[in-house]
């Protein structure tokens, strides 16, 4: 009777040991290793905080005064038989908006042109990226050369890319002109001059430099792609366009989401190109040229420039919300 009930102590040894060992395995944070995490967490908070969120909170609060950046701000509200020099820094509500809507010849444009920018990044310049991706993922000859030629534009300044696209374009000696033979003084184009022809030069220079950027996104979403997943779907006689879209793309969702915000913010604050072409001026009218001429510029509105600041901040998290909330909601509907 005794043989049989001594191994009860060793199971109940062995059964107690995992927990033991677990015990073991927990152990408190001292104060070295919770001030190293305070710092890895605390400064990044930090910087973001002050860099990002404040700074948009700040533009929000801004855009319902009237200041010019000079002295400081109140809570009185704006008296409309004053003039703006007494009238600096007070509550000035929505009136910035509503000029801007009404009043401001420059707003309308600057929003059409910034829509059209979104629309061909994410109708031309990402699936153009997306399609580069594709073709050296599929290992063709020169995959390497072809790589680096398309990622060439995205290592070089926006401010490089136009004075690059400056001497292509040039009316006169451009190289395209010159290849379609128009370079004469009385038949030359003026792709940068003529406002209906300005802003859709500049367009190609920033999808030849977008294009690129998101092809190297989508290489390294192809590369972290289980292979099996490929092989399966080979096995099952889908062909090369039916594995990529309906098995591989879906896979690359998160990258798909970067790509897209990527790609919003991208288009939303293009500055550097139209202000190197024209100052932003004749046809290449952007909010972000107007954020920066109304609040850096010789009138110095912050208030009215925080509100342009605002509507662009708007515009840029319609599209991106909209994408994200189908994204989620296809991904729980299965």
């Amino acid at each position: 009777m005794s043989s049989t009930q001594t191994p009860a102590p060793a199971a109940a040894e062995t059964t107690a040991t995992p927990k033991v060992r677990r015990r073991r395995g927990i152990r408190k944070l001292s104060a070295r290793d919770r001030v190293v995490v305070a710092l890895l967490l605390g400064i990044p908070l930090l910087l973001d905080l002050v860099f990002v969120w404040f700074p948009a909170l700040g533009t929000v609060l801004l855009s319902f005064t009237k200041w010019n950046g000079v002295g400081s701000l109140h809570t009185k509200t704006c008296q409309p038989n004053l003039p703006s020099i007494l009238n600096n820094g007070c509550v000035y509500g929505v009136q910035n908006y509503h000029q801007a809507a009404t009043i401001y010849p420059e707003f309308w444009p600057a929003v059409r042109h910034n829509l059209i920018w979104l629309a061909v990044f994410v109708l031309i310049a990402t699936p153009l990226g997306m399609l580069f991706a594709v073709l050296i993922d599929r290992g063709i000859r020169g995959s390497r050369m072809y790589q680096s030629i398309f990622f060439l534009p995205v290592m070089l300044s926006l401010a490089l890319v136009g004075i690059i696209w400056e001497f292509m374009y040039s009316q006169n000696f451009g190289l395209i002109n010159t290849v379609i033979g128009r370079n004469g003084n009385d038949n030359a184009i003026d792709w940068l001059g003529n406002p209906h022809l300005n802003l859709w030069s500049v367009l190609v220079e920033a999808t030849w430099r977008q294009a690129g950027y998101v092809m190297v996104l989508y290489l390294a979403g192809l590369k972290a792609v289980d292979p099996t997943l490929r092989e399966a779907a080979l096995v099952d006689g889908a062909n090369a366009w039916q594995t990529f879209w309906r098995v591989i793309f879906p896979v690359m969702r998160p990258i798909n989401i970067v790509i897209m915000v990527v790609t919003v913010i991208e288009s939303l604050r293009a500055f550097d190109l139209v202000y190197i072409t024209n100052k932003g001026i004749n046809g290449l009218e952007l909010l972000s040229v107007l954020v920066t001429s109304n609040i850096v510029g010789e009138t110095q509105r912050v208030g009215f420039g925080s509100a342009l600041g605002v509507v662009l901040l708007v515009i840029s998290l319609v599209p991106i919300s909209v994408f994200l909330y189908q994204t989620f909601s296809r991904e729980e509907s299965r």
